[in-house]
């Protein structure tokens, strides 16, 4: 159990956090979010222990574990994969060292031997004597092979690091665990595993995530981070996400009663106060008047863009029919229809296929064998991973930078799409070449809801976007009436917009009308 009392942060004039209160129990999962800048991650250090609040304290008890998963993958490089592991269990590998000098040193004094007998006791105590098993049993299950288990980490790819590090979090069943991005990296079969593990996991667990579809399978509670303030919620992510509109919704419609009834007053009031006969009634409407206070409604710090593919193309019979094309290195003799409706996830073990055949579906790419024929009435529309060559060389601002791809170049109709993308006032007017990286994908968003194509290709269109981002993006997607072929590493998006799976590698693997939840049991399986 963790408990946060009175905890309050600051940095310079910035309050980050005030007066925070807050338990995590056990058995429980919570979620915590926020809009990007809202302290997040800063919270989860202030609970491990790395940042000290300005006010308030974190609680553990002395007798429970905390484990924290940890980022640098550099940090073990001159450990083993087991060490690593084992590591999670700091005062467990100390006592395993000092009983290795006292071992190493032969004979020992009646102290030294007494010494060592407690080290023993507490070791044992420590259910020490499984402890390699178990760290071993972690990387198994995490499918690390048993011939990395004694290979330095410095030796060890960083996607295959990943999990060693989480295996390092998870080792020793610890009392509180905090997960900052766990699924960052993760292949979709351990993030399965993952899940399993936690709903499994019978103590704390604390978890900062984009991923939705994680949040949603794993959250007991959602912390919701705004204004300063961290308030709990019971249920998962979406349960959160359709409870706070509909809060928002009605305080809004209070307030508008309340203002309406307020304007009846003082329209009465100003009528009558100087009418004798209707003094009275106006001195008490006065007296309502007075107690009528408008609740104090914050709208969110979180700012949702406007999502929403649109199309005047009508979509004809013949939409798209790919055969035999083939990318020398990558792969070869893929062929594929595209009917009406369709709205088709690309899978592969190497995001160069994906991209290779997005760039050619976009026409982008012409160093291929094979053939593309696109439907007279399809006019399709790109979103690529890397967006830099739209930016990079464009010295205009954004409003200009949006222009180059609308037939109405009116600088209040631009500014309202760019508007739309969070782009408001001052903003619409920043270099287009300094943008981050989710705001050029924002800016391609707006490109593509311009061009009005009835046939999209996204190729991992989240990167670098925020949860609202994403969220809006999965919305738009969901309710776009034309085609869609893309890549996503976002399950939430996979579960709720695809009804055809295409896998490729060196050639077409799979290919099935068929939603990602029902492929992903029909793999697993197998």
């Amino acid at each position: 159990m963790i408990t946060v009392s009175g905890v309050s942060l600051q940095f310079g004039s910035r309050k980050l956090f005030e007066d925070v209160n807050l338990k995590f129990t056990k058995g429980n999962c919570y979620g915590v979010i926020g809009a990007n800048g809202a302290g997040k991650s800063t919270f989860m250090k202030i609970l491990s222990g790395e940042i000290e609040p300005n006010k308030g304290e974190v609680i553990i008890p002395k007798n429970e574990r905390l484990s924290v998963l940890e980022q640098n993958q550099e940090k073990y490089n001159d450990c083993t994969a087991i060490r690593t592991v084992l590591l999670g269990h700091k005062r467990l590998v100390e006592i395993m060292d000092e009983q290795e000098r006292y071992y190493a040193k032969g004979d020992l004094t009646d102290e030294e031997g007494e010494k060592l007998a407690y080290l023993t006791q507490e070791f044992t105590d420590l259910n020490g004597w499984e402890a390699e098993s178990e760290a071993q049993s972690l990387l198994n299950s995490l499918d690390i092979p048993a011939e990395l288990h004694y290979e330095l980490m410095e030796n060890i790819d960083s996607k295959i690091k990943v999990k060693i590090l989480l295996a390092q979090a998870l080792f020793s069943n610890p009392d509180n665990l905090i997960l900052d991005e766990p699924t960052n990296n993760l292949d979709i079969k351990t993030i399965r595993w993952l899940e399993n593990f936690i709903l499994n996991f019978e103590n704390t667990v604390i978890i900062v995530s984009h991923n939705r579809h994680f949040l949603n399978k794993v959250c007991t509670n959602i912390c919701d981070i705004d204004y300063g303030k961290i308030n709990m919620f019971v249920g998962n992510y979406d349960f959160w996400y359709e409870t706070s509109q509909l809060m928002l919704r009605q305080a809004k419609d209070q307030n508008k009663k309340l203002e309406q009834r307020a304007k009846e007053l003082q329209e009465f009031i100003a009528r009558f106060s100087a009418n004798a006969s209707k003094s009275r009634q106006a001195t008490s409407r006065k007296k309502e008047l007075e107690r009528i206070t408008l609740e104090d409604l914050k709208p969110s710090s979180r700012k949702y863009p406007y999502i929403d593919f649109k199309f005047d193309t009508r979509i004809g019979n013949d939409i798209l029919s790919v055969n035999n094309l083939t990318k020398e290195g990558l792969f070869s003799n893929v062929s594929f229809t595209v009917h009406k409706d369709e709205k088709i996830a690309l899978l592969s073990d190497n995001s160069s296929v994906i991209k290779a055949i997005c760039d050619i579906l976009a026409g982008e790419d012409h160093d291929y064998t094979g053939s593309v024929v696109w439907g007279k009435t399809i006019v399709p529309s790109y979103l690529p991973q890397d967006n830099n060559k739209y930016f990079e060389n464009y010295s205009g601002n954004l409003v200009q930078w949006i222009g180059q791809f609308s037939k109405e170049t009116e600088a209040s109709f631009l500014r309202g799409w760019l508007g739309r993308m969070l782009f408001s006032g001052e903003e619409a007017e920043k270099p287009a070449k300094v943008l981050s990286g989710g705001e050029k994908v924002r800016c391609m968003l707006a490109r593509m809801m311009l061009m009005g194509g009835n046939f999209l290709i996204m190729d991992e269109p989240i990167n670098h976007l925020d949860l609202e981002s994403i969220t809006a993006l999965n919305t738009g997607m969901k309710k776009f009436e034309g085609n869609i072929i893309f890549s996503t590493h976002d399950e939430e998006i996979m579960s709720t917009v695809a009804n055809r799976i295409i896998r490729i590698n060196s050639t077409k693997e799979y290919d099935k009308n068929i939603s990602y939840e029902d492929y992903i049991d029909e793999m697993e399986g197998k």
